[in-house]
């Protein structure tokens, strides 16, 4: 790991982690870390996601520790989908990102996950209730486009960690609707946040998403209780 430093514009670079199981970068805020997030990509991208940028910048400079990192099956190849028999390796780079932050900063943690990688986060930590103190999962993937028929929220049941939604109303992996349905099973407290005509992707930088995340988490997990 490399320690982020300010280049000779003073603008913040992130530290390079790259340690076992986990490779990305950490975003530290400029005083006391309030809180820390753990934020991963969809099934296309990588740590340098615009919308994991975005929300990394967003969320340190409100005091979080945030590691934007690679799934295992990034790690492995630099392009392309994951594979389905190999999702176990792509929740246990997850947990692995999540126990690396919680040895480094004290304090709750948040984890956060752009459609595949919301999906295996909120995969995980239904299996394991007390990984983290919340969930954000951004364009969760309730279907393949065209779809409807094969439903991927068998596990959201059994959820019960504290959950926000974000979505775009023009997603084709599920409808405003549709997420109302899926977010009536999950046992626990949930939030949704509605992006009015942004697609699957969030379009962060057109609509402002990381800022309006941001924002809206700090209420509903009530981050100005925790210091």
């Amino acid at each position: 790991m490399t320690e982020g430093t300010e280049n000779s514009d003073d603008v913040y670079v992130p530290e390079c982690v790259d340690v076992a199981e986990v490779r990305g970068f950490l975003h530290a805020p400029s005083g006391p870390s309030s809180g820390s997030l753990a934020l991963t990509h969809g099934a296309g991208g990588n740590f340098d996601a615009p919308l994991l940028v975005a929300s990394a910048d967003a969320w340190s400079a409100r005091g979080f520790t945030v590691l934007r990192f690679d799934l295992a099956f990034r790690r492995r190849k630099p392009s392309g989908p994951p594979h389905p028999s190999k999702a176990d390796a792509d929740r246990a780079s997850i947990e692995a990102a999540v126990t690396y932050l919680r040895r480094l900063r004290s304090g709750p943690i948040l984890l956060g996950g752009h459609s595949y990688g919301g999906r295996q986060a909120s995969m995980l930590v239904a299996e394991q209730p007390e990984l983290v103190d919340g969930l954000i999962l951004m364009s969760y993937p309730l279907h393949p486009p065209g779809k409807p028929e094969k439903p991927r929220t068998a596990h959201l049941p059994q959820l019960r960690t504290r959950t926000m939604f974000v979505h775009g109303t023009k997603d084709p992996f599920g409808s405003p609707a549709e997420l109302s349905e899926a977010i009536a099973l999950v046992p626990a407290h949930t939030a949704a946040i509605e992006i009015s005509g942004a697609g699957h992707d969030l379009s962060a930088q057109k609509y402002g998403v990381a800022d309006l995340v941001q924002e809206e988490a700090f209420k509903f997990f009530d981050v100005g209780s925790w210091n």
